[in-house]
């Protein structure tokens, strides 16, 4: 047999189920395991629970549920014989109390179903870059959750500080993998984008027993621009050894203007002066804005239209021109000397006949 037939695994190929035949004597120990839940939970967790119990039961698993202390316990029974059982049921109370609901959860019951529970709130410093990128790894609408679903075959929930994920182990590696990169700022699409290239590749035959790295994709990460500089640049003044001169105080300003020798009563009408001083201004600028609506907007100049004369010149000269030439031309009635002598023709021709 050739080498490249022991490592390659036939396809369809399911390994045995672990019977009561492999352990027919049980267990030697009672096992338990306890998880709590939050107070959100409860009411779901009330309903679902006989349905809980009856698909653990048939792995001869006890479970029960706390409401008091909020906790759900599994234990092990004499008739239990897989001692994997207890350990799928463990994970089975953690998925319940990570938001998960028992449609999906009863799948870890199953052979080839793992779960993973990815704790996701203590990889970003930040509250809002934390909210921001587990908002990536939704998506809009959720696209990109469900899109890395299918591409992994594993049912996927993102809660609060941690992100479960239930489907077979294969699956479970790239999830993990995805969740962690996009928590350290690499957006998810790339490896949507890998997986689906090597989701393609698998499908070749050929292509199992040689590297893929040709075909994948080599994401560069792009150097960002230098950092803007602030509005407000703090410049340090030059050093001193003197210290600042002392503002002057209320009293210097008026022993300089001579304010502090006056009397109270000249004070006091210096004052009222300025005041009036001020309203008078305010008064002023408060009218000009009042009679702006009564100034009439500039008018255009009118343009006036020129009339077409009327009055022609008259060509002598042209309209003599134009008599000629009609009479040379015969038109119209003959003149009166040739009708003359057409008429003295015609009675000359009368007296000869």
């Amino acid at each position: 047999v050739d080498e490249s037939e022991l490592l390659t695994v036939p396809d369809g190929w399911k390994e045995p189920a672990f019977t009561r035949e492999d352990n027919p004597k049980g267990l030697l120990e009672e096992s338990s395991f306890a998880t709590l839940f939050p107070k959100y939970r409860e009411a779901y967790l009330k309903e679902c629970w006989p349905l809980v119990q009856k698909a653990l039961s048939e792995h001869f698993v006890n479970a029960t549920l706390d409401l008091i202390e909020g906790s759900m316990t599994v234990t092990t029974t004499k008739k239990t014989f897989d001692p994997y059982a207890i350990i799928r049921a463990r994970d089975l109370i953690k998925l319940l109390a990570r938001s998960v609901p028992f449609e999906q959860v009863f799948r870890i019951l199953q052979d080839d179903v793992a779960c993973d529970i990815i704790k996701i709130g203590s990889l970003v410093r930040k509250r809002d870059t934390f909210i921001k990128r587990r908002g990536r790894l939704l998506g809009p609408k959720g696209s990109t959750l469900k899109a890395l679903e299918l591409l992994t075959n594993c049912y996927i929930m993102v809660q609060g500080n941690t992100v479960s994920a239930l489907g077979p182990f294969s699956g479970l590696k790239e999830v993990r993998k995805v969740v962690l990169d996009t928590m350290k700022n690499i957006h998810p699409i790339y490896n949507i984008k890998t997986l689906m290239i090597k989701r393609e590749l698998s499908k070749d035959p050929e292509l199992r027993s040689q590297s893929w790295e040709r075909f994948l994709p080599k994401f560069k990460r792009k150097n960002l621009k230098k950092r803007k500089e602030p509005k407000k640049k703090n410049t340090k003044k030059e050093y001193t050894p003197f210290p600042p001169p002392q503002p002057e105080s209320q009293i210097d300003k008026e022993l300089a203007s001579g304010e502090y020798f006056l009397k109270d009563r000249q004070k006091k009408r210096k004052r009222v002066e300025e005041i009036k001083a001020k309203q008078a201004d305010a008064l002023k600028k408060r009218q000009e804005e009042r009679n702006k609506a009564f100034i009439p907007p500039k008018e255009k100049p009118v343009v006036k239209t020129k009339k077409a004369s009327t009055e022609k010149k008259i060509d002598i000269e042209a309209i003599k021109e134009k008599v000629k030439n009609a009479k040379k031309k015969k038109l119209g009635a003959l003149p009166m000397e040739e009708v003359k002598l057409k008429m003295a023709a015609d009675e000359k021709k009368k007296k000869k006949k």
